[in-house]
C-alpha cells in the first residue's frame, strides 16, 4: 500500500472515530463545518492567563461576604426573606421584579464562562407544550421546536412540566433555557447537548432519569436534520463548545453523567448547581489522547455535591480547572480526580470524607507513576477538610502575577461554604417575589 493511501484510510479512520463519538454520520458535511468553527471560537475564547480568571472570581467572593461570618447551612427549608448568598445570586435574586427583568441574569456570571450572555439580544419564547412527539419536525410550542432555531432567544415556560425527550435535545447557540417561576423537569427520556455552539445559559431545570438514547433522523436546525448514533445519557453533554453557563440546575440519576465538558470545549462556569444520586458526575476531557482538550477552561462554583454521589467531581484530562467554594458532603470513592497533567486549583471548598477509611483522599490520579504527576499542578487552598479527608497536592504552588490590589484578594476559606452554596440547585421563584 503506498503513502497516499495510508493517508486517505487514515482520515476516513479518523472522520468515522469522530462521528461516532460526537454521535453523527461520519459524512454530514454541516457537522464538519460546525465543528471547524467551533474550534476557531474555542481559540478565541481560550484565556492564555487563567489566573486572572481566578483572581478576579475571588475578588467577587470576598466583597459578597464583606461584613458577614455567618456559615451555618439551614437543616430544614428556608422560610426567611430572600437571603443572596454569593455573588452571582447577588446580582439578580433578590429582586421582586426578576420575573419582569428576566435577562438580568445574563450579566451575573462569573469564572471562565463569564462572557456568556446566551438568549440576551433576542426575544422571549415561551414553552407551552411539554411533549415531543416529532424529531424532524418538532411542532411550534415545544422546547424542541424553540431551541432549534437560529437567532437568539431567551426561552421560558407557560406552566410546570415534565419534558421526556425522545432523543437526545439539540440546543443552537444563543440560547437561554430559563426555568425560573415554574417546576419544570427534563426525565425519563434523553438528555441536553450542546455540540459545536457558543453562548448558551441552561438555568433552573430539573434534570434526573436521563437514559441513552437510540439516535436516528433528528433536527438541529431550521435548515438541517440528519442521522445521529445513540446519545450517552449524560444530563447536560458540552461537545466543543464555548462561553457556556449551566447555573442552579439540580441532577440527579442519569445513565451517563451529569455534566460532560468534552472535545475542545472551554469558557465553561458550573454553578450554583445540586447533584445527588449519581456515579460518575462530571467528566472533563474524554480522552488521554484528545490534546485538543488543553485549551479547556471551566470554573465549577457554589456546587453542592451531595447524597448518593461517588466519583467525579470532577474528573478532569488536560486543561485547567478552578474548583471553588463548593460543598463535597458525600462522595464513596474519590472526589476529584485526571490524568493527562490537567491543572486543578482547589479553592475555599468544603470536604468531607466518607467513614470509608479507604475513600479519605479527595484526589485521584489515573494512569501516570508518581514519578510523572508529582509535576501535575493541583493546588488546594484554604479548603475545610473534615472527617480526616485529605487532598494530595502536586506541581508548584500558583503563579503570582502583577494584578490589581483588588484582584489579588483571597478567595474566602472553605469555613464560608455553607452559606455560598445555600441555596444551589432549582429554586422555587414565584413571580412578584424574590426568589
Amino acid at each position: 500500500m503506498d503513502a497516499v493511501a495510508k493517508t486517505f484510510l487514515l482520515c476516513l479512520f479518523f472522520l468515522f472515530t469522530f462521528a461516532v463519538h460526537a454521535h453523527i454520520s461520519e459524512y454530514d458535511e454541516v457537522w464538519l463545518k460546525r465543528q471547524k468553527e467551533a474550534e476557531e471560537m474555542a481559540l478565541k475564547s481560550y484565556n492564555p492567563n487563567p489566573e486572572e480568571v481566578t483572581s478576579h472570581f475571588n475578588s467577587r467572593v470576598d466583597r459578597a461576604l464583606e461584613g458577614s461570618n455567618s456559615t451555618r447551612r439551614g437543616l430544614r427549608k428556608y422560610t426567611g426573606p430572600c437571603l443572596a448568598t454569593n455573588p452571582i445570586d447577588r446580582c439578580w435574586r433578590c429582586r421582586s421584579n426578576w420575573a419582569q427583568d428576566r435577562k438580568r441574569l445574563a450579566r451575573c456570571v462569573l469564572g471562565f464562562g463569564r462572557k456568556t450572555r446566551g438568549g440576551l439580544f433576542g426575544k422571549y419564547y415561551v414553552v407551552t407544550d411539554g411533549s415531543d412527539n416529532d424529531l424532524v419536525n418538532p411542532k411550534p410550542g415545544t422546547l424542541r421546536h424553540a431551541v432549534i432555531q437560529k437567532q437568539p432567544l431567551w426561552i421560558i415556560f407557560s406552566r410546570d412540566m415534565v419534558i421526556r425527550l425522545s432523543e437526545e435535545l439539540l440546543v443552537q447557540s444563543d440560547k437561554t433555557i430559563d426555568g425560573r417561576g415554574f417546576d419544570v423537569h427534563i426525565a425519563f427520556g434523553a438528555g441536553i447537548t450542546l455540540q459545536f455552539v457558543h453562548n448558551v445559559i441552561i438555568h433552573g431545570l430539573h434534570i434526573h432519569d436521563i437514559n441513552a438514547g437510540s439516535g436516528g433522523f433528528i433536527r438541529d436546525s431550521v435548515d438541517h436534520y440528519g442521522l445521529r448514533t445513540g446519545s450517552d445519557g449524560d444530563a447536560i453533554s458540552v461537545f466543543g463548545s464555548t462561553n457556556i453557563w449551566i447555573d442552579h440546575n439540580s441532577m440527579s440519576n442519569c445513565k451517563d453523567g451529569l455534566v460532560d465538558v468534552i472535545m475542545g470545549s472551554t469558557a465553561v462556569t458550573i454553578s450554583n448547581n445540586h447533584m445527588t444520586k449519581h456515579n460518575e458526575v462530571m467528566l472533563f476531557g474524554a480522552s488521554d489522547a484528545y490534546e485538543k482538550d488543553a485549551i479547556m477552561q471551566v470554573t465549577v462554583a457554589f456546587n453542592h455535591f451531595g447524597r448518593g454521589l461517588v466519583q467525579r467531581m470532577p474528573r478532569c484530562r488536560w486543561g485547567f480547572v478552578h474548583v471553588v467554594n463548593n460543598d463535597y458532603t458525600h462522595w464513596l470513592m474519590y472526589a476529584i480526580g485526571g490524568s493527562q497533567h490537567p491543572t486543578i486549583i482547589s479553592q475555599g471548598n468544603r470536604f468531607i470524607a466518607p467513614p470509608n477509611l479507604a475513600a479519605k483522599e479527595i484526589t485521584k490520579r489515573d494512569y501516570a507513576p508518581e514519578d510523572v504527576w508529582k509535576n501535575w499542578t493541583w493546588r488546594s487552598e484554604g479548603d475545610l477538610l473534615m472527617n480526616g479527608a485529605f487532598f494530595v497536592q502536586s506541581g508548584s504552588p500558583l503563579r503570582k502575577r502583577p494584578f490589581s490590589r483588588q484582584d489579588m484578594i483571597t478567595a474566602k476559606r472553605g469555613t464560608f461554604v455553607t452559606r455560598l452554596t445555600r441555596f444551589s440547585g432549582a429554586l422555587n421563584c414565584k413571580v412578584g417575589k424574590p426568589c
